[in-house]
């Protein structure tokens, strides 16, 4: 039984809700091969932290990456980190936070440089995030 919900925003990316380390085993038997965590350690009580995950991640076979963002204060930076994640890691890769918004969020403005952002943030409510109110980045996309 898988207990997490992966949605996908792209062929390569998806993003889900707080994780287990029981649930990545089933991560990685539904295909990915890399996860992000979003989500800062001791954000709320009963959380799993990055280290409790880490070494369930290599048991299966995933490469596990640490981008805390704090809710509410996802900047540009940070979406840059996320694409540079995104160009080192092995596809496809799952990103989570507690409930999906940031990584969805994060996600978005790692693609603000190829794809209009009106494009992303329609793909985003698609999947079921409102990024209406994430500022439009300053980056021009490239053709």
């Amino acid at each position: 039984m898988v207990s997490f919900n992966a949605v996908p925003l792209s062929e390569t990316v998806s993003v889900a809700g707080q994780i287990s380390p029981t649930d990545l085993p089933g991560i990685a038997r539904a295909g990915f091969k890399s996860v992000i965590c979003n989500r800062p350690d001791g954000e709320s009580p009963g959380q799993f932290h990055y280290r409790d995950l880490a070494a369930a991640a290599s048991q299966a076979g995933l490469t596990l990456a640490y981008l805390p963002v704090v809710t509410g204060r996802v900047s540009q930076q940070d979406g840059q980190a996320f694409a540079e994640l995104l160009q080192r890691l092995p596809a496809p890769t799952l990103a989570y936070c507690r409930s999906g918004m940031r990584s969805a969020t994060l996600w978005a403005l790692s693609q603000a440089e190829r794809q209009p952002w009106p494009a992303l943030v329609q793909r985003a409510a698609q999947a079921g995030f409102n990024l209406s109110g994430v500022a439009q980045p300053t980056l021009a996309p490239h053709p």
